[in-house]
């Protein structure tokens, strides 16, 4: 699959928050939307999946998301929303299965291969000791899972995730960044998924994703491997801190220690 957007612009309300973003990605590749809070991020991963209005392009394999028929588009992009939640009771299982909606003739029930679907995601997500529970008496970080086993339940070429491991603790933290790299590596056959995902934590970027794109009032300042993005200067002219960074292999850390200005 190839996700293509050229000249993006988008606005919240008065305010012109993304300006001319264009980027191109290929394949299987698990890629980290990073930037200082108000930057643009989650505007502009709402406006890939076609979920606020924009001006620009945004296309997969050529095709415009704005003109794709709904389900299709469903079928195409999953979307976990930065801090979803469940206002409502229902079973665990029933609302990962949700997941699998796009997928579904009207008033039909799941096939084998929803239900097989299903318990991928649940186990992927670390959900199956939730069965059979109402989701709303889960903790918020155990409901964050559960929310994240439904956009996996999609199997989606496109997986786009905001913050999803804001809520977590750092177990489930590196358990999520393991699950999302695995759900964009090649499988058997060379074929593979694309994540993208907004993430806040730069350790865990630079550990666990393949590409990084670093915006800065609404625009891209760096993109590349976390190497060539999280560099002193990037840091200090974007984040506004200096920072201790170290590590072995993919074993990277960042630790933010004083603000620059």
């Amino acid at each position: 699959m190839r996700l293509t957007i050229e000249n993006l612009h988008a606005s919240l309300g008065q305010t012109h928050v993304v300006r001319g973003v264009s980027l191109e990605a290929s394949g299987a590749q698990f890629i980290g939307l990073i930037g200082p809070n108000g930057v643009g991020k989650t505007t502009l991963v709402r406006a890939a999946a076609a979920l606020i209005p924009f001006t620009g392009s945004v296309t997969l394999d050529g095709a415009s998301v704005s003109s794709m028929e709904p389900r299709a588009r469903a079928r195409a992009i999953a979307y976990l929303a930065q801090g979803a939640g469940s206002h409502w009771p229902l079973e665990v299982s029933r609302l990962v299965a949700l997941g699998r909606l796009p997928h579904l003739a009207p008033f039909r029930a799941p096939a084998p291969a929803d239900e097989a679907a299903i318990a991928r995601a649940m186990s992927l997500a670390d959900v199956e000791s939730f069965r059979g529970r109402d989701v709303l008496t889960l903790s918020g970080g155990e409901r964050a899972r559960v929310l994240l086993a439904r956009a996996l339940a999609v199997e989606a070429p496109l997986l786009l995730v905001d913050e999803p491991v804001a809520s977590l603790d750092p177990y489930h933290q590196i358990r999520i960044m393991e699950v999302l790299r695995a759900y964009a590596a090649p499988n058997e056959k060379g074929e593979g998924r694309m994540v993208v995902a907004v993430l806040h934590d730069l350790s865990l970027a630079a550990r666990y994703c393949d590409r990084l794109i670093l915006l800065d009032g609404g625009t891209v300042k760096a993109d590349g491997r976390p190497d060539e993005v999280l560099t002193p200067a990037n840091l200090e002219e974007t984040y506004r801190i200096r920072a201790v960074t170290g590590g072995e292999g993919r074993e990277a850390y960042i630790l933010p220690v004083a603000r620059t200005d």
